[in-house]
């Protein structure tokens, strides 16, 4: 008879994340449900801590984000405080490379990432769930990439790079120019998600998608993981996202100047990425 290994909890302190260990499975919780877990430096700086403290005997790692919304993209207020604190991009550059770190550590882990991704994945959002694995959703899941509809390059995370791989460039020139919506079932067609299931079997398929893994060798895992990778970096000899970060603040530098009497509460408008 199996047992089920007890919960651990991470003896992290962290603003903006619910992250628990069950043996050799971690999950991470995008935690801001009223805020719609904009991504934030705070919950940046939660995922680089957790990500760089994961225990090798991990083998899944599951990311969700709480409430209604995977991720509504970067928080809009703490865009603009950056460049009130420094107009020429300083604060927004810094927060651009974390926001890359997160992403590389992602791809790089060594466990198996699953997203689970209910609701709307907006620009960093969309980043954060296109640097896993895997993605399961639901029948009202959306992905988007709204930057050009706000005045900023699609510079985050090392997104398009990945995202030209996945699905071709083409149809990203498609997305990304014209900042449309994809719906479930366009997302599953392009392999965005590789699972959609109504919204009360989320979690089972989440499930379903672990035990899998967990049926299988680690160190295989491993291995064609170390690969996968590989491969992928070969075929970007010209990737230049390194350079994301110092786009991304040249152009908000030039295009989004703001005054002192820009507002800074937390913004009901579009998210930034």
């Amino acid at each position: 008879m199996t047992t089920t290994p007890p919960v651990q909890t991470m003896s992290l302190t962290l603003k903006a994340l619910r992250v628990h260990r069950r043996g050799p499975v971690l999950s991470v919780q995008l935690h801001e449900p009223d805020q719609g877990n904009l991504v934030s430096d705070a919950m940046l700086d939660d995922l680089l801590a957790v990500l760089d403290s994961q225990a090798p005997e991990v083998r899944v790692l599951v990311l969700s984000g709480a409430g209604q919304d995977f991720s509504l993209g970067g928080d809009r207020s703490e865009f603009a405080e950056h460049l009130l604190d420094d107009p020429t991009g300083g604060r927004l550059r810094a927060s651009g490379v974390k926001g890359r770190r997160v992403c590389d550590a992602l791809i790089s882990n060594p466990a198996v990432t699953i997203a689970r991704v209910q609701g709307r994945a907006i620009g960093a959002g969309f980043a954060l769930a296109l640097a896993c694995d895997l993605r399961v959703g639901t029948e009202s899941t959306t992905f988007r990439l709204p930057e050009l509809t706000l005045g900023l390059p699609a510079t985050w995370g090392g997104l398009l790079p990945r995202l030209i791989q996945e699905i071709g460039a083409a149809r990203v020139r498609d997305i990304v120019l014209t900042s449309r919506p994809l719906g479930a079932t366009e997302a599953q067609s392009l392999s965005l998600l590789q699972k959609v299931v109504p919204a009360e079997d989320l979690d089972a398929a989440v499930d379903g998608l672990t035990k899998a893994v967990l049926r299988r060798p680690a160190h295989a895992y491993r291995v064609t993981k170390t690969l996968l990778n590989s491969y992928a970096a070969a075929g970007r000899l010209a990737d230049a996202t390194a350079l994301d970060p110092e786009l991304m603040a040249a152009v908000a530098a030039e295009t989004h100047r703001p005054t002192p009497s820009t507002p800074q509460g937390p913004s009901t408008a579009e998210p930034v990425w």
